[in-house]
């Protein structure tokens, strides 16, 4: 814990003051979402969850992550490049992981066509947690690289201010004055209009049916329009209906080219269906920019995360950048393959025996997808002995050190809880043919949830949105 929060904690009447100042402000600054009764309805509306007093980071660890975040931008781009190391990596889950084997599909039919695309634009957020030693000291270790609708590079670009004001409630000044601004929203927005730039015509968010989160896609939304980007917004369903392409395989919409599709939707198999896969490889056909392209959604499955844990793995694709790759491996925690063969039973067996030192992750996005505990050896028992088991990677569990604090949620009780945090870095990169006209970090993402629940983010409902205090 920072030092000085211990005595707000304790202290009930400043922190029942300080709560109602903080439901305020985040109304006041936009940090909103629609409400699960109303989520099309953008006249009910709620604040998004956060934490009552920002968090705890070492700076030394959040200063690693920032500089390593270039390192994983030039990682994706070569992944997303190398057919030949998707091909191989992903030979085993595309047999019994449905999801995967789709977009691999549309991946290869898009290749054997020729890519009409020219200018590619990557938005990833590599998210971390902080490994506590036995000796008390902390490692920053990766948990993944989202490279598809990777949110809240809005909301949280608003957060920091409230919890500033919140600091100052409480007497603390000047620990307020160190908070960092953090703006995700114009970072992400400015890797979107270099894409536009070097095509022109309109951008296209792609967007869910069910939209409870629009006001983080505003954030950047309203960035583009502020430099005179016009900004459309579709759903699968309308590209089914009103999308076509030209013979040089330019999209269009409604009449209007798109220069770049945004995606914020399409990571999960629940919103596909057969019309949904049809609008998704018109998409994937055209020449418009996609953030993603297939190719790099597919460099973000955890089957591609753990290969890269493999020795030399980091050397073929990145030749002649042993700093990057230094930099880089000093984040990975332990991954291990379930493919079938004798390394695959071994760790299933190890696994099974000790379930509380792993984590079971499936291919999937968007959170609430892993499995911990009893709940873990139970579905590798069952899955031991079929290739149904190389559909997952088996992780370290890393074990943060938790500190208390207030998760402010609508209509909930305000009580303390032991907290656990994860740190996410915002990464945009620009291609245009092979050569690279922007690479950085955008911002970060502090998220925050009760130790009680072991997976799950802010959308999910599990984690809330909260701010790094570096100490």
């Amino acid at each position: 814990m920072a030092a000085g929060w211990q005595d707000v904690v304790q202290d009930a009447a400043a922190v029942r003051e300080a709560a109602a100042v903080a439901v305020d402000a985040a109304l006041l600054a936009g940090v909103l979402m629609r409400t699960g009764e109303q989520p099309h309805a953008s006249d009910v509306v709620n604040y998004a969850p956060f934490t009552l007093l920002p968090s705890a980071v070492p700076q030394d660890l959040f200063e690693q992550a920032y500089a390593v975040q270039q390192d994983f931008n030039l990682l994706v781009d070569a992944i997303s490049q190398n057919k030949e190391f998707l091909e191989q990596t992903l030979a085993s889950t595309i047999k019994v992981d449905d999801f995967t084997a789709r977009l691999f599909r549309i991946y290869m039919q898009v290749l054997e066509e020729g890519l009409a695309q020219t200018v590619f634009l990557g938005i990833n957020r590599s998210d971390y947690m902080f490994d506590c030693g036995p000796d008390g000291s902390a490692a920053l270790r990766q948990i993944e690289i989202n490279t598809i609708a990777a949110s809240f590079g809005g909301l949280t670009s608003r957060t920091t201010d409230v919890h500033r004001l919140v600091l100052k409630v409480l007497g603390k000044t000047e620990e307020a004055s160190q908070l960092l601004s953090n703006n995700p929203a114009k970072g992400l927005a400015l890797g979107i209009a270099k894409a536009w730039q070097l095509y022109g015509a309109v951008v296209m968010f792609l967007v869910e049916e069910v939209q409870r989160n629009i006001f983080d896609q505003r954030c950047v939304e309203n960035e583009l329009w502020n430099r005179n980007i016009r900004v459309v917004r579709k759903r699968f369903r309308d590209v089914f209906e009103q999308g076509s392409l030209d013979a040089s395989r330019r999209l269009f919409m409604d009449g209007q080219e798109v220069a770049v599709v945004y995606y914020r939707e399409g990571y999960v198999p629940q919103v596909y269906d057969q019309q949904n896969w049809e609008a998704r490889l018109l998409l994937e056909r055209s020449r418009a920019v996609k953030c993603p392209d297939i190719a790099t959604q597919l460099a973000g499955t955890k089957k591609v995360q753990q290969e890269l844990c493999r020795p030399g793995m980091l050397e073929k694709l990145l030749p002649g950048r042993p700093e990057a790759i230094a930099r880089i491996r000093a984040t990975f925690a332990g991954l291990y393959s379930l493919d079938e063969g004798e390394e695959g039973d071994r760790i299933a067996a190890t696994a099974i025996a000790d379930p509380d030192r792993f984590v079971l992750k499936p291919q999937r996005e968007g959170g609430g997808n892993n499995l911990y505990g009893e709940e873990l050896r139970e579905v590798l028992e069952k899955i031991k002995d079929s290739p149904e088991r190389t559909s997952y990677i088996l992780m370290d569990k890393i074990r943060p050190q938790p500190a208390l604090n207030y998760l402010l949620r609508a209509h909930s009780p305000l009580q303390v809880s032991e907290c656990i945090s994860e740190l996410g870095i915002f990464g945009v990169y620009v291609r245009q043919g092979q050569q690279l006209v922007m690479n950085k970090a955008a911002g970060h993402l502090l998220r925050t949830k009760a130790v009680e629940h072991a997976d799950g983010g802010v959308a999910a409902g599990v984690a809330v949105l909260d701010t790094p205090y570096l100490v």
